[in-house]
C-alpha cells in the first residue's frame, strides 16, 4: 500500500509517498510515468495540497442501505449522482467558508472517494481495478436549505458547489480493499457518523463501471460514494474530521 500526497514547499509543487512523517519525493506524473528522485522532505515542512486535480467530483445520493431504510427509501435502479466543480475543492487544513449568498444551515457529509487513474469509458468489471488508482477522504459540504429552496428545481449542484465546499485528501491510498473500510465523521472530536463501506448499495467498483457508461472519466477524477445518517449542522469555529482507517484524516475548520 502507498499513500500519495501533493505538497508545496519553497513555492514549488511536488508529490510523493507519505510514510509516517516523511515524504519520499517523485517526479513526473503521479498517474502515469513517475520516478523516485531520492529526495525526502518532512511533512511538517510542507503545505499539504489536495492530492490530485480532478476535472470533476461526482457525488452519490441514496447509496447507503442503512440510511435508506431509516428514511423509507429503497435501492435505486441506477446510481443517483450530481457534479461538484473544481472551483469548490479545498485542501486539507483549509477553511470552509460560508457563502455570501446563504445564511442558512451548512452540513458536513463524511464519504469515501474513489480516485480514477486514467481516462476511461464504459469500464467492464474485468478492467475496473486497472482504472481505479486509489481512495481518499471526502467531505461533501452541503447547504440543504438551498437544495430544496425552489419547489420546481432541486438545486443539487448549487447547494454542494459553493467555493470551499469540496474538501478531500490528505492522501490517495492505493492497494486497499474498499469493502473493508470504515468511514467516520467527527465534529470537534465528537463522533457523528460511523459506517462501513460494505453498506453501500453500489460499491466503488460498481460505481466506476456504471457511471463510466454515460460519463467519460479522467485521471484524478473523484467519485464520492455517498453518506450515512448523522450529518450535522456545522457551527462557526468548528473543526470537522473525516477519518478512514488505512487512508487518513481529513481535517477542516468552518468560518
Amino acid at each position: 500500500m502507498a499513500r500519495w500526497i501533493r505538497f508545496k514547499v519553497e513555492g514549488r509543487i511536488g508529490f510523493g509517498t507519505l510514510d509516517g512523517e516523511r515524504i519520499s519525493v517523485y517526479e513526473g506524473d503521479m498517474f502515469a510515468k513517475r520516478a523516485l528522485t531520492g529526495d525526502q522532505v518532512a511533512l511538517d515542512a510542507v503545505e499539504v495540497l489536495i492530492p490530485c486535480d480532478p476535472t470533476v467530483m461526482i457525488g452519490l445520493w441514496n447509496n447507503i442501505a442503512s440510511a435508506a431504510a431509516e428514511q423509507g427509501r429503497t435501492k435505486p435502479d441506477e446510481p443517483l449522482y450530481f457534479f461538484k466543480p473544481p472551483s469548490c475543492f479545498l485542501s486539507p487544513g483549509g477553511t470552509i467558508v460560508r457563502p455570501k449568498s446563504h445564511d442558512g444551515r451548512i452540513i458536513f457529509e463524511a464519504e469515501l472517494g474513489v480516485v480514477i487513474g486514467r481516462r476511461c469509458v464504459d469500464v467492464s468489471e474485468s478492467e475496473v481495478d486497472d482504472v481505479i488508482f486509489g481512495y481518499t477522504c471526502v467531505n461533501d459540504v452541503t447547504a440543504p436549505v438551498v437544495l430544496r429552496a425552489d419547489d420546481t428545481f432541486p438545486q443539487w449542484c448549487r447547494s454542494k458547489s459553493f467555493d470551499t465546499f469540496g474538501p478531500f485528501g490528505p492522501v490517495i491510498a492505493t492497494g486497499v480493499e474498499p469493502k473493508t473500510l470504515r468511514i467516520q465523521g467527527l465534529v470537534d472530536g465528537e463522533l457523528r457518523q460511523d459506517y462501513p463501506a460494505s453498506d453501500l448499495f453500489y460499491s466503488p467498483r460498481d460505481l466506476v463501471c456504471r457511471i463510466s457508461r454515460d460519463v467519460t472519466l479522467f485521471a484524478g477524477d473523484i467519485i464520492s460514494c455517498g453518506t450515512a445518517s448523522g450529518t450535522l449542522t456545522i457551527e462557526s469555529g468548528a473543526t470537522v474530521e473525516i477519518v478512514i482507517e488505512g487512508i487518513g484524516t481529513l481535517s477542516n475548520s468552518f468560518a
